[in-house]
């Protein structure tokens, strides 16, 4: 069995969350958060932003950790238990273009309910509910946007 780490972000931007289509040789994969593996001498909050940088191309700033998620698939070699460190993040504006290479077809920002229907894996769905219920309560204390927050 094999270990890996990644690190990923819930960007929000103006109550509107930030999300990726995958679609792997014409085959529906589902949508997805932002999210990827963390390099060598990375800490993982370097690691969140570049791969949402990355694999969106959108700009965003961490506001605070908000979780773990972890889940196991099968390569034809070994088994991978993939531990996720998921932060909240504020993004700079609507822009996003999908990263072509990792099979992302299309990403943008989606209400809320909408971003939680469509999210294709449990895990991610309720890394979103935690996420979006930290920022309803920033965003109720007048904190959400504000520099001396984070």
């Amino acid at each position: 069995m094999l270990e890996a780490t990644s690190c990923g972000g819930v960007v929000i931007f103006r109550g509107k969350v930030l999300l990726l289509y995958t679609n792997y040789k014409n085959r529906y994969e589902g949508w997805v958060l932002p999210k990827g593996t963390v390099e060598e001498g990375e800490e993982y909050r370097e690691t969140a932003l570049r791969e949402v940088k990355e694999e969106t191309s959108a700009d965003a700033t961490i506001i605070k950790y908000v979780g773990k998620s972890q889940y196991t698939f099968n390569t034809p070699e070994d088994t991978v238990v993939k531990n996720v460190h998921w932060y909240l993040m504020m993004g700079e504006s609507y822009y996003s273009k999908p990263q072509k290479e990792e099979y992302f077809r299309d990403s943008g920002f989606y209400k809320y309910h909408e971003a939680y229907h469509l999210l294709k894996f449990a895990n991610e769905k309720q890394i979103l509910e935690k996420a979006y219920a930290e920022y309803v309560e920033l965003k109720k204390a007048g904190l959400w946007g504000s520099p001396k927050y984070y």
